[in-house]
């Protein structure tokens, strides 16, 4: 039945179940490691800690992947130890039991995304689909995620977070299962394969726009609710902030082909950093309700452009039997290590200035333009080692 499906919904149906689990775990997990009696500092250290195992772990499955030539199978195998892991958790007792299946569980997880990402941009480009309508799922499967959860959690104790992400950890393994294949011709072990992801001036022109960009977020991401907070709204008008700038987001998605065929990759990521400058720079000013939501529609440029940019950039550029390490390596750059740099800073930024901490993510977001901007000038289509 699920072959019979089209192609379009299939890698659909793989995102919804991906981001069921994101949309979860990342609002409600530290309240289940609050409820088995971790204090916030041991919280924050088994959350910092599997984000820097993802660091060391996504760019070696890329490797993995690519040498095997068998993306579905690592994908399989990885979801499988995901919820091995999350059921590990029942009997996990101790902060240090916790810190290491929650490192295995998140490294896990987190490789899958980059791959599932390299297969639906190779299958869409393939079978002339759009991205952002099957990427726009995963979104709108967060938002039920996260209002479906936190409406259980109603009046519960967060012992009922497990659950949810065991199911929502079957689901993605099921979702994994169910994908198409694309096979890619396995790549040797070369020396001069790795040389092409981290030497080529136009991949790191590339991994720098793209971190700063994303990066950017990282007081937004961790502060935004404690600074709207200090304004003096409520968790409603809150609620309402967050769900807006995501489903400007998925708007950006549905309808952004005419805008990816006519910017390419790089002037949408100039045209992010652009808006990510404009974005905090008038955050840091604003009290308004009015004026907040409507800054938060430049999620829509802020993340969403940046992401279709990143995306098309990587499924242009890197040659296919590269392209899962190349993934990897975006996810592992971006998402780990330019994330966890900004966010460790963007703490002592919020508590020295408060909403004047936005400034220094405008000045971020105005470097990742001009990084894209160079990229632009030297990048014109080809493969990478072109």
């Amino acid at each position: 039945m699920v072959a019979r499906m089209p192609v379009a919904t299939r890698l659909a149906l793989y995102y919804g179940c991906a981001f069921l689990l994101v949309g979860v775990q990342l609002p409600f997990w530290p309240l289940w490691l609050a409820g088995r009696g971790l204090s916030a500092g041991e919280i924050g250290f088994v959350l910092a800690f599997a984000l820097w195992v993802k660091v060391a772990v996504n760019p070696l499955v890329g490797i993995a992947a690519d040498r095997s030539g068998r993306r579905n199978a690592v994908m399989i195998a990885l979801s499988v130890l995901n919820l091995a892991g999350f059921l590990l958790f029942l009997s996990a007792d101790g902060f240090w039991a916790i810190l290491v299946v929650n490192a295995l569980t998140t490294a896990a997880a987190s490789a899958i995304m980059p791959l599932g990402d390299n297969l639906v941009l190779a299958i869409a480009y393939d079978k002339k689909l759009d991205y952002g309508r099957i990427r726009l799922w995963g979104s709108v499967s967060f938002i039920g995620a996260a209002l479906g959860a936190g409406a259980l959690l109603t009046n519960r104790p967060g012992d009922i977070v497990l659950p949810l992400l065991v199911a929502a950890a079957a689901l993605n393994l099921a979702a994994c299962i169910q994908l198409p294949a694309h096979p890619v011709a396995r790549r040797g072990s070369g020396r001069g394969a790795w040389r092409i992801l981290v030497l080529d001036r136009r991949s790191l022109f590339f991994l720098a726009a793209a971190t700063a960009i994303q990066a950017s977020h990282s007081v937004y991401y961790a502060f935004g609710t404690l600074f709207w907070k200090s304004l003096g709204y409520d968790g409603t008008a809150i609620g309402w902030l967050w769900s807006e700038g995501v489903l400007a987001e998925i708007a950006l998605f549905a309808f952004g082909a005419p805008l990816v065929k006519r910017l390419g990759p790089t002037g949408l990521l100039v045209l992010a950093g652009i808006g990510g400058a404009a974005r905090w720079s008038l955050t840091a000013l604003a009290t308004q309700l009015p004026a907040l939501l409507a800054l938060q529609l430049l999620h829509a440029l802020t993340f969403g452009a940046a992401h279709l940019g990143a995306m098309h950039f990587l499924a242009r550029a890197l040659p296919p039997e590269l392209s899962a390490s190349g993934q990897a390596l975006y996810s592992a750059t971006v998402s780990g290590i330019g994330f966890g740099l900004v966010m460790a800073a963007s703490g002592s930024l919020y508590t020295a200035a408060g909403g004047g901490a936005y400034l220094a993510m405008a000045v971020l977001a105005a470097l990742g333009a001009i990084a894209a901007w160079l990229l632009g000038r030297i990048w014109t289509g080809e493969r990478l080692g072109a």
